[in-house]
Order: structure tokens, then sequence, then C-alpha cells
């Protein structure tokens, strides 16, 4: 959030440096296919949407299309260059041939793994279809190649279709036995243990809750989250190999535990109005004094908490002096106000961070000192918990951080474990929210860190490892759907600030859950609806990505109750979405209580 001035700016995922295009140079080889060759790649129409393929940023369309209904449409951005893959089973020392038509600026077209030498052809410029071709000898112990098309940075979108792979079919075998000996193990009120014994022949093994296959995992142990507490759930498990997916196991049902109130609800009504306070600052929207805060208000974030320097993690809060805000209340009116709002059943939460209010927490010292003058904020004021807004550079990830569900960079370790001991101080009744930048959360979907191959910025995606391991304390998320870059939704299409459909893209996110950088074995799960707010500017001098009220009530409309939805298809309905958070209480006074007024007038 911006405390000096009502827009802000904010860098979007830095670009890899420019490289030069090379392409070997290659030789078609011109032997007919023999009468047992067949066309290996599975769907390369993609007449079944992505079925068979993984990407990075693609998306199935009807036009233009080379034959059939359907084709590939992929878009590079940033250090992404909208790579679509599938793997087959080939059979050792023998000849393929790769073929697909393409359209668009640098397309290629390419085989790795094959076990000899990996090839890969490519369109320079091709405004209509082209047809590209390449062929290769698998290696005498090669089973399966990786077929692939993809783009360039920063060239636009391109499109594929009819892939195939003309050669020898592979031996697949059988697919493997039904594993046995499911168990659950503990249970929390998110998640669930489940254990299983190993399969012969088995490379991986497909979990099913409910019906529903919900991930697939190499090991014989995996623990199922994003659960509803107080809820019987019943697991399956299936063995996969090459040959395909073996029958599902007997079914385990397993209850997960009832809800602790520290990171539930925090006694919040069922829709809740979040706003930021200015208490520390003054700025074009005018002071606003607590005890003047209209009874709509459910959480206050007192704006803000910040550090005496950036990795000292001494945050200190500090009212806003006469001279800047002369109608500011003394200590002794501004604490009177707390008892008075927690009296009405409202939360009022210290914020800490804010676009100048930097936080790196980067020694176990640091964490140390957060703890206590967090706690010292706290205690003095008597405030309900605590609101991390960290923005800017206080989170990022270092090269070697890859996996947000076990971070390794100390300023993500030691906030996590300092957040842990405030919330085992304070107990059930703390409340915690978080407000992120979509930077930091959704754009993890196609980001995550400084990447497999680096020149990523480290803070894509920086805020996950933070949120899944206090998923089980959190009471509220609510990100800021403003002053933000367009981000790519489940529907692999960018969404950019301005109306109902960004907004519903990305809580559609938080409430489905997303592979991380588009690993689909790693997927950051879904948070409760309970636990979700959406986050938008009071006005149009907040910031960036204001929308009208009509605009607000068509997404609460789509992400409830599945009506006024657009173009954007959501993956569930959630009536139990917790609510509206805005920048801020002070800019909504200033617009004559817009905002406020049209969530009263919602949800009644």
């Amino acid at each position: 959030m911006d405390r000096s001035r009502p827009l802000a700016r904010r860098p979007l995922v830095t670009l890899l440096t420019a490289a030069a295009l090379a392409a070997s140079g290659l030789t078609a080889l011109t032997s007919a296919a023999r009468a047992a060759d067949a066309d290996l790649a599975r769907n390369g129409g993609f007449e079944s949407v992505l079925d068979g393929w993984t990407c990075t940023a693609g998306a199935v369309v009807n036009a233009p299309v080379h034959s059939g209904g359907a084709a590939l449409k992929a878009t590079p951005a940033g250090a992404d260059n909208a790579r679509c893959a599938q793997t087959v089973t080939v059979r050792p020392d023998s000849q393929y041939t790769l073929s697909g038509y393409v359209r668009g600026t640098y397309v290629y077209l390419g085989a790795s793994g094959t076990g000899t030498t990996d090839v890969s052809t490519w369109a320079q410029s091709a405004p209509d279809w082209q047809r590209l071709t390449t062929t290769f000898r698998t290696g005498p112990a090669t089973t399966r190649v990786t077929l692939y098309t993809h783009g360039w940075y920063g060239t636009g979108a391109y499109h594929a279709d009819d892939i195939s792979l003309t050669g020898p079919g592979g031996e697949t075998g059988q697919p493997p036995a039904v594993p046995g000996g499911l168990t659950a193990g503990s249970v929390t009120p998110t998640g669930v243990t489940l254990s299983w014994s190993p399969v012969s022949g088995a490379t991986g093994y497909a979990v099913y809750r409910d019906g529903t296959r919900v991930r697939t995992v190499t090991g014989t142990s995996t623990t199922v989250t994003g659960l509803t507490p107080s809820t019987a759930y019943a697991f399956q498990v299936a063995a996969v190999n090459d040959a395909g997916e073996s029958a599902r196991s007997a079914t385990v049902t397993a209850t997960t535990a009832e809800r602790p109130d520290g990171g539930g609800s925090g006694d919040l009504p069922a829709h809740a109005l979040v706003g930021y306070l200015h208490a520390s600052f003054a700025n074009g929207s005018g002071y606003t004094r607590l005890a003047d805060v209209p009874d709509s208000w459910d959480v206050i974030d007192l704006a803000f908490g910040e550090p005496t320097t950036v990795t000292s993690g001494d945050i200190r809060f500090e009212r806003c002096p006469v001279s800047e805000c002369p109608n500011v209340e003394s200590d002794a009116e501004f604490k009177a106000a707390v008892k008075a709002k927690q009296a009405a059943g409202k939360k009022v939460l210290i914020s800490i961070g804010g676009q100048n209010g930097q936080v790196q927490l980067t020694t176990t010292a640091a964490r140390d000192k957060f703890v206590s003058s967090v706690s010292a904020i706290i205690d003095e004021y008597g405030l309900d918990g605590l609101d991390i807004d960290f923005e800017g550079h206080s989170l990022s990830l270092n090269a070697d951080d890859t996996d947000f569900k076990n971070p390794k960079t100390p300023v993500v370790v030691n906030l996590i474990a300092a957040v842990k001991t405030l919330k085992a101080k304070y107990g059930d009744d703390f409340v915690l929210t978080m407000a992120p930048e979509t930077f930091f959360v959704q754009l993890g979907y196609q980001y995550y860190g400084t990447g497999k191959w680096g020149g990523q910025d480290p803070r894509a995606g920086a805020y996950l490892p933070v949120i899944h391991a206090l998923r089980d304390d959190l009471t509220l998320l609510h990100v800021q759907d403003y002053n933000s870059g367009p981000i790519m939704g489940l529907d692999n299409q960018y969404h950019s600030m301005g109306g109902a459909d960004f907004h519903i893209a990305m809580t559609d996110m938080l409430l489905t859950g997303f592979p991380v950088a588009g690993d689909a074995a790693n997927v950051f799960p879904p948070l409760r609806p309970d636990q979700v707010a959406i986050g938008m500017p009071a006005s149009v001098n907040a910031g960036n990505g204001h929308v009208s009220p009509a605009e607000v009530n068509k997404a609460l409309n789509c992400l409830t109750k599945k009506t006024d939805c657009g173009s954007y298809a959501t993956h569930g309905t959630w009536p139990e979405l917790r609510g509206l958070m805005t920048w801020s209480i002070n800019w909504d006074r200033f617009a004559n209580w817009e905002f406020q007024k049209n969530f009263d007038a919602y949800f009644g």
C-alpha cells in the first residue's frame, strides 16, 4: 500500500537477457515410414484441449486452426518461452519423424531425450500455417522421448497444430498392480497424511479424494491439504507407469480436525469488510480518527508499523504527529477507541510494512527482535493481532530455494518462525492477516523465484511459502488486486486490472489452488473461502485498478453465486467467501464512503 501518494509503481518480472537466436542445421532424412509405424503423439491436433500436453502458457483456441476444430495458442512472456511438451514411449535404436504445423514468429518444434542427438527445427516467420519436420534415431537404451514446441521471449503468441511423431511404437508393458496398505495418519484442520505400500514397476502414484484425482507423487506417502475442518473425506490411490494406471485401492476415510479459533474466523461475521486506516501519516485523503471509523468496518488495519532499519527486525509504530495531522487524537483517546471497537465486535490489528516499510529478517537476531517489538506494540495498544503487508524487496528467494513447501531462504524462514512464535504467545484469539501483491502470489503460477535456468525476479511467488506454512493459523488472506501488471490465470490467459474479470480470475486461483511455476506435481493447495477476501482500491485516488461498484458486485456474484461471470469460467462456487478488503478507510471517506456503502448494500 502506498502511504505517500495514490499511485504506486510495481516492477514486473526481470526479463532474461537478450540471446542470439541460433538453430542447428539439420539434414532431412527421406526414408518412408514402414507399415508398422504409427503416430505416437497424443492429442497432436489439440482436439481434446491440452490432454497429454504440459504447457507453461498455452491454451486451446478454435481459430485459426490447420485442421479439425482446435489448435494450440501459446504466449511467451518475460522469462517464459511458452513451452508445451509431452513424453511418449518409443523403441530403442529406431528411426522417427517429427512434424507439425505452426504459425507465428520464431516457432520451434523438437525432441529431447533421444539418446543420440536431440533435434529441433524452427520457423523464423510463418504468417500462415507452415509445416516443420525433422527426424532422429533413438539410442540403444532409449524408451522415452519428449516432444515439444515453444516460441521465443517477447515475440508474441504462436500457434501449433497437427503435431505427429511417426515411427515404431514402444513396448509399454502392463499397468502396475493395485497398491495395498493405504492408511490415514495424522490429521490437521486442513490436511490428512496418507501412506501405502510400494508397488513393483510403478513410476508414480495417483491420489484420489472423493473420486477426484488431486495429485501425483513418486513416493509412497503424501499429505493432502486444502481441506475443510471437521469434514470426512474418502481417499484412494492408484499406481502409475508408462503403460497406464492401475485400478484404485480400497477406500480409506479420514475426518479432518476441528478448526482452531485463531486460524479460523477470528469471530468475524460471515462476510467481513476490511480496511486500512492511515494511523501513522497523512496524505491527500486526510486523517481519520479511529473513533470516527463507521461500524461497517469489521477489521481495521493500523498502517503502518515500520522497522528502524531494513534488516533490524525492530518494528516501531509512530502515530501521526500533530504537525502532519492537526486533528489527531491523543494516545489515551486512541487506546480508548481501540477498546470501544473491540467492545463492538471489531478487530484492530497492527499492519507491518507497506510500500515504505521494507522488512528483511535476514538473521535469527532480527527474527527475535521482530517478535519482541511487535509484541510490544500489540501489548501497548491492546490490539487483536497482526497484518503482514510486506512489499517491495522484503521477500525474495535464494537461487537454490525452489520448493515452496520447504523454504530455505532466511528472510522467509525467519518470518514464518516469528509469526508462529507470536501465534503461540497470544493463543487462539490471535488474528493473522496478510496483504501480499499479486506479484508475490498469483504470479507464482508462471514463475517461482529465479527459475530453473535463472534470470527471473527472485521475488516472484515469494509469499507462497509463508502463506502455505501459516495456512492453519491464517485468519484472512486479502491479496492486493491493484497496482498490478497483467497476471496469467488458470485459463492460461493474461488478466489485467480494470474490471470484474481480474478479481474473479485472481480469487479463483486462491480458492482452486494452482501448480507452482507450471509444475503439475507441485501444487499450491487452495485456501478455505472463509480465509479469503478480495483486495480493491476504495476510489480512483487510492490506486491503479479501481473498479465501479457494479464491477465489484459482478465479481462477488460470480464467485459466490456463479452468475455474471463473463469470459472467465471459475472452478467452483464459494458462498462462504469472507468479503472485501480495501486501501483504504481514509480514501473511502474521501470518496463519500462509496466502497463501504456498496458492501453494506450487497451483504445486507
